[in-house]
């Protein structure tokens, strides 16, 4: 398999913080990847560098081979690349498959005029935006809650929304920060196979970074732990899971820093 994102000694500090030191990835097409580590590890800037949120202090990251470290975020989701975020950010007055068709707009050429005279072009692309959104919708099991202000919906299922909606940018790769936050152990159980569903539908490369161990565990092929904003380890899910660096960070033995 050709590499499809690769990331080279990235760093990045904020007033002399060293939250992510010296970072590298090969990325694989079509690989589910996971990124763990305790409170303040660097997890989320490391997410914040790779989606263009922030600019790395020093580093290279790779598209498809092309160089997208310098992209602005709105570039970086245009070249392939889209994301969830650790605290959900849906339009919370706007209806479920509302929330999935804004993003379905980002990927089409639609002109103002053929809008304003509602041409059959543009009627034609209301239609398969349409369709295509309430596909997302089947798919997460959110479908017969379409018409649902996003807000409404409870905690696991705005998770769901935000994976949809992300999703529906069409993304090479999809960075999910968090997804598994705030839910219950069968929610959680749900979104294993819905992650693993996502690749297998959309032919996404799927990157999480999570607290639930039991979820990275159960869906990366491989895992990668930062701490102190450092790769303290890399491996499949057995040989990390007994790595004695992963355990010692985890129990606690070494000073946890914030990112």
């Amino acid at each position: 398999m050709s590499c499809l994102l690769e990331v080279s000694n990235l760093s990045k500090s904020f007033y002399g913080v060293q939250a992510l030191a010296d970072y590298s990835l090969r990325l694989e097409a079509n690989v589910i990847h996971g990124v763990i580590g305790p409170n303040g590890a660097g997890k989320t800037t490391l997410f914040n560098c790779l989606t263009g949120f922030i600019k790395p202090t020093s580093g290279n990251i790779w598209l498809e081979g092309k160089d997208i470290t310098t992209l602005s975020a709105h570039q970086v989701a245009r070249r392939g690349v889209a994301r969830t975020f650790q605290n959900i950010r849906l339009f919370g007055t706007m209806s479920v498959i509302e929330n999935v068709k804004v993003a379905l707009a980002e990927t089409r050429n639609t002109s103002l005029l053929g809008a304003l005279l509602s041409t059959p072009t543009f009627r034609s692309g209301e239609q398969h935006a349409e369709q295509r959104a309430m596909d997302l919708l089947n798919l997460v099991g959110l479908a017969q809650r379409r018409d649902q202000e996003a807000r409404s919906l409870p905690y696991g299922d705005q998770r769901k929304l935000e994976i949809a909606r992300a999703v529906a940018l069409q993304p090479r790769v999809l960075l999910l920060d968090e997804p598994s936050a705030g839910m219950n152990p069968t929610e959680s159980l749900e979104l294993f196979t819905l992650i693993k569903r996502l690749r297998e539908v959309y032919n996404i490369t799927v990157v999480i970074i999570a607290h639930d161990i039991p979820l990275v565990m159960g869906v990366c092929e491989r895992i990668q732990v930062l701490n102190y904003g450092r790769l303290i380890a890399e491996g499949d899910p057995i040989s990390v899971r007994g790595n004695p660096d992963v355990i010692a960070a985890y129990l606690g033995t070494q000073r946890s820093a914030e990112s």
